[in-house]
């Protein structure tokens, strides 16, 4: 059997992680003969909590997990991990907007690249949850300068993940039978679910989207809001944020990550922007992506229209006053 990878959760006594756990340690995310041990962190009022999910994971007596450590402390959270997961984070509660968490949180994330960069293997995946995600993850990166721009993504599978479900549902299909929906941008209510260049298996032949759903009206409206305001209708219907959707859209882009994407198919990850599709640079950005051996590479030379190259420019400037708002939070 190979080494034990070691992989950190953050917010592990919270509501995402309780999901997110199971999922990682019985071996869907980093596959069914890799060993792992669990480095869970969270805050030191939550210890006791923690103790019950240690007891937990214990009790589910699952082969792959060889060891796990939970601690309050950034140096041992982080200590020669591969793969993080953060996902500890100030949540968004009901009539709070996404600026609102921004302040409390990019402080969060700042003390975790300096741990990170200090701690953690200098080839760490790190895939940032928490909310703002995107500038989060960016403000993560700053801090810590050893380990590459491009290890550091923030999640925008979960939108895919809902987008794709959005597209099956309408069509009356199963949901592995649709792919290559795109999200870009940001994790919030400004990003574009973009179904344009997606496709769908009917009856063994691969046919587009938009042909399939035969609705451009429907495709440019419900389908763009009812995916972009889908975290805010589960805030409403749960009172509480997406945690198992989250935790599994987690476990999706980690998976890809570690061990590829499928021949002809790509996902959505929020990555460091060179500027591709005319986005704005040195923000994180939800592109296309295909993966091959742990790195991602940007999928080029699709086409943008005119309604989407103006959903791509309001997305991108939220973005950028984000990293404004972020800097000076941080003043750096």
């Amino acid at each position: 059997m190979a080494e034990p990878l070691r992989v950190v959760v953050t917010g592990a006594a919270g509501q995402i992680a309780y999901s997110l756990l199971y999922m990682v340690a019985k071996g869907d995310v980093f596959g069914p003969n890799q060993p792992l041990i669990l480095h869970l962190l969270d805050i030191p009022p939550m210890m006791s909590v923690l103790e019950g999910v240690v007891m937990e994971l214990a009790d589910c007596a699952l082969p792959l997990l060889h060891g796990v450590v939970p601690t309050d402390d950034p140096a041992v959270a982080f200590k020669d991990v591969a793969a993080a997961f953060l996902v500890g984070a100030m949540p968004r509660k009901q009539g709070m907007e996404r600026k609102d968490l921004l302040s409390a949180n990019v402080k969060i994330f700042k003390v975790q690249g300096e741990a990170l960069d200090k701690y953690a293997k200098k080839d760490v995946k790190v895939l940032v949850v928490g909310n703002p995600a995107n500038t989060n993850a960016l403000v993560c990166s700053r801090y810590a300068p050893s380990i590459p721009k491009e290890n550091f993504t923030a999640m925008t599978r979960l939108d895919q993940n809902r987008a794709q479900a959005q597209i099956a549902a309408k069509l009356g299909v199963p949901v592995r039978l649709v792919r290559n929906l795109i999200i870009w941008g940001n994790h919030s209510s400004t990003q574009f679910p973009d179904a344009s260049h997606a496709v769908v298996d009917l009856n063994g032949k691969l046919t587009a989207v938009p042909e399939a759903v035969n609705d451009s009206t429907w495709l440019a409206s419900q389908f763009v809001e009812t995916v972009q305001k889908r975290g805010a209708a589960v805030i409403n219907a749960r009172k509480m944020s997406s945690a198992m959707s989250a935790a599994k859209a987690a476990s999706d882009h980690m998976r890809d990550w570690f061990l590829g994407t499928q021949p002809g198919q790509f996902v959505s990850m929020g990555v460091l922007s060179d500027g591709s599709y005319g986005a704005p640079k040195d923000v994180v950005f939800s592109f296309p992506v295909t993966i091959t051996g742990g790195k991602w590479e940007i999928v080029r030379e699709l086409q943008v229209n005119d309604f989407a190259r103006k959903m791509l420019d309001t997305t991108g400037k939220e973005l950028e006053e984000e990293r404004q708002e972020a800097i000076s939070v941080i003043g750096a």
